[in-house]
C-alpha cells in the first residue's frame, strides 16, 4: 500500500496532501497574505491583552494585535496549581481504575494539538475572579478564526515537537491514544517520567512508538529551548505582541500528519523540497533518499488525482461506486448528511440493497468528512434498516473508518429513525470556507426565487403602483425572463390589467437586472 505525501506550489498558495492507494488521508492547503503578515495559526504564542470579561459568558476578548479579538474561555483562562492538578489527576486515575474493571472505555482527559490529550480542570472558579480588564497574559492559538469567528486562545501553552508535546504549565505525562500496545506505552512513559521535571507535562506522540531514549530526550532539550526563547521575550514585551510562529506551514505538515510508514516525499517546488529536506535531516535522516523532485508535464496534483478528489469534496452530492449517493450540507455549526440508493438496485432482497448502500456509504462519508475537515455537529440519516444487526453492523463499521480521522470524533449509536449523531473536532475552516465564497448572484442562498414567483411580485407591486398614480402610463423593467414570462399569452396579466384600470403598461427587459430585481417607472406628470 503505497503511501505518498504530495507538497503542491503555485505562487503565493501552498497544498499538501498524503495519499495512499489514491486516497487522501489528510489535506491541508495555505495562502499568504499578500502583505505577508503573520496569520493566528494553531500553535502560535502570543502576548495579549484583555479587551472585556464577560462574567455571564464566562470568557473574555483578548487583544492579540490581530484584525479580530482573540476568545478566551474559561476553562482555557484557568492555570491550576500544581496541587489542583494533582488532585485532578487522582481523580482521573480512579475512574479510570473502574473503567477498566467494568469493561467500559471513556475519553481521554487530556488533548494535544495533534493527538487530543485535552485537561479539563473544573475547579469552582469565576473568570472576573483572576482577571481583569487591562491584563497582559500569554496565550496561544487553540483554533484559528473560522467564517466570521476569530481564533480561541488557552492558556495552557503546549509546543508540538516532532516526537513528544511540552507542556510547561500542566504537570502530566501522557501516551497517544493511537499507540495500543500497553506495553509500547508503559516503556515511554516510564522513558518520559525520567525526562520531565516535577510540575513539567511531557506527551508521546504517534510517531514517538519505537523511538528511543535519546530521540525523545532530544526532542524534549529543542523545546524546552523554544520556551525558554518564549520567556526571553517577555521580560521586556508590551501586549499586544506576537512571541512564538510555529514552523512553516509545509514543516508542521511534515511534523503533524507524515508517518513512518510513508514511501515518497514528492514536491513540484524546488524551495520546497529545501524545506523538506532541512526538516527530514534534523528530525528523521533516514528518510532523506524519499524525497523526489516531480517536474513533469502535468501538473503534480492531476497525476496523482489529487485534483479530482478535491473536485468532489466541493460538490454537495458525491456518487457511490454501486449508483447510490450522499448528500452533503453544511452550515455554520451543523452538517447534514442523507444517503440515498440512487440507481442502484441491488440482486438480492431490499434489505441486502440498503445494507450494503449503507456500509459503501460509511466508508466514503468518513472520508468526505476529513477531507473536507466538516467539524461541529454532524447529522447522517442512513437508509432506514429495519433489522437490529444491520443497524449494529453499519454502526460498527462506522466506528472503524473513523480510526483513519486524526480529529477527535464522538458517535452515538444509530437510532430509531436511522440517524446518527456525532461531532468532530475542528481546529481550523472547512474546505470550503478556505476554497470558495458565497455565490454574488443568490449570495450564499443556493437557489433564486422562480421566474413565476418573481412575475406575480411585480404584478402585486404594479397594482399598488396603480391605485396611489394618476399618471396613464407605467413602465416595468425587469430580468428578460421575467418579462418573457409578464408578455406571455399564458399569463395574459398585463392586457387585464391594462383593461382594468384604463392605464398603458410598458414592459422592458434588461440583462443587467438580477433575476429577483425589477423596478417600475411612473413619469411625473
Amino acid at each position: 500500500m503505497a503511501k505518498e505525501l504530495v507538497v503542491n506550489q503555485t505562487h503565493s498558495e501552498s497544498r499538501i496532501a498524503l495519499i495512499e492507494n489514491g486516497e487522501i488521508l489528510d489535506f491541508l492547503i495555505e495562502r499568504q497574505s499578500p502583505k505577508n503578515e503573520s496569520s493566528p495559526i494553531v500553535g502560535n504564542i502570543y502576548l495579549g491583552r484583555v479587551l472585556r470579561v464577560l462574567p455571564g459568558m464566562q470568557s473574555a476578548f483578548i487583544d492579540i494585535g490581530q484584525d479580530r479579538a482573540a476568545f478566551l474561555y474559561v476553562d482555557d483562562a484557568y492555570l491550576p496549581t500544581l496541587e489542583e492538578q494533582r488532585e485532578m489527576q487522582s481523580r482521573v486515575s480512579t475512574v479510570e481504575s473502574a473503567s477498566k474493571r467494568l469493561g467500559e472505555v471513556i475519553p481521554d482527559e487530556f488533548s494535544t494539538l495533534t493527538e487530543t490529550v485535552d485537561m479539563k480542570f473544573r475547579p469552582d472558579v469565576r473568570i472576573q475572579d483572576f482577571l481583569k480588564e487591562g491584563d497582559e497574559i500569554v496565550v496561544q492559538i487553540a483554533k484559528e478564526p473560522i467564517s466570521t469567528k476569530g481564533p480561541r486562545v488557552t492558556r495552557h501553552i503546549t509546543l508540538a515537537g516532532r516526537h513528544i508535546v511540552y507542556m510547561p504549565f500542566i504537570e502530566h505525562t501522557g501516551v497517544s491514544r493511537r499507540i495500543e500496545s500497553e506495553e509500547e506505552r508503559k516503556r515511554l512513559k516510564e522513558i518520559l517520567d525520567s525526562i520531565r521535571p516535577e510540575g513539567i507535562g511531557v506527551i508521546a506522540r504517534t510517531v514517538a512508538e519505537g523511538q528511543s531514549y535519546k530521540v525523545l530526550k532530544n526532542d524534549y532539550n529543542n523545546l524546552v529551548k523554544i520556551w525558554k526563547d518564549v520567556q526571553k521575550r517577555l521580560d521586556k514585551a508590551k501586549a499586544p505582541l506576537e512571541l512564538h510562529q510555529d514552523l512553516s506551514f509545509i514543516q508542521r505538515a511534515l511534523r503533524d500528519i507524515m508517518d513512518e510508514d510513508v514511501d515518497n516525499l514528492v514536491s513540484d517546488s524546488k524551495a520546497a523540497v529545501k524545506q523538506i529536506e532541512k526538516f527530514i535531516q534534523r528530525f528523521i535522516p533516514h528518510h532523506k533518499a524519499k524525497i523526489k523532485y516531480y517536474d513533469g508535464e502535468m501538473p503534480v496534483f492531476e497525476h496523482f488525482g489529487i485534483d479530482i478528489e478535491i473536485e468532489r469534496a466541493l460538490s454537495n452530492q458525491v456518487f457511490l461506486k454501486s449508483g447510490g449517493s450522499i448528500n452533503i450540507d453544511q452550515t455554520e455549526a451543523l452538517v447534514s448528511i442523507d444517503v440515498n440508493t440512487g440507481k442502484f438496485v441491488g440482486k438480492k432482497t431490499l434489505e441486502e440493497t440498503i445494507l450494503k448502500t449503507n456500509l459503501e456509504a460509511v466508508k466514503e462519508i468518513s472520508y468526505q468528512l476529513r477531507l473536507r475537515n466538516c467539524g461541529g455537529i454532524i447529522i447522517i440519516d442512513f437508509i432506514d434498516m429495519e433489522k437490529e444487526e444491520h443497524r449494529s453492523q453499519v454502526y460498527v463499521a462506522l466506528l472503524e473508518a473513523l480510526k483513519k480521522d486524526r480529529s477527535k470524533t464522538n458517535v452515538l449509536p444509530i437510532s430509531g429513525l436511522g440517524l446518527v449523531e456525532m461531532t468532530r473536532k475542528r481546529t481550523r475552516d472547512t474546505l470550503i470556507r478556505t476554497m470558495c465564497e458565497p455565490c454574488p448572484y443568490c449570495e450564499g442562498v443556493g437557489r433564486v426565487k422562480s421566474v413565476e414567483t418573481v412575475s406575480f411580485e411585480v404584478i402585486r407591486e404594479v397594482q399598488k403602483v396603480i391605485k396611489r398614480t394618476a399618471s396613464s402610463k407605467i413602465t416595468i423593467f425587469a430580468h428578460p425572463e421575467v418579462c418573457a414570462k409578464l408578455s406571455s399569452e399564458d399569463f395574459g396579466i398585463i392586457e387585464a390589467l391594462e383593461e382594468q384600470y384604463n392605464k398603458t403598461l410598458l414592459v422592458r427587459a434588461d440583462n443587467n437586472y438580477h433575476a429577483e430585481q425589477y423596478e417600475i417607472y411612473v413619469p411625473e406628470n
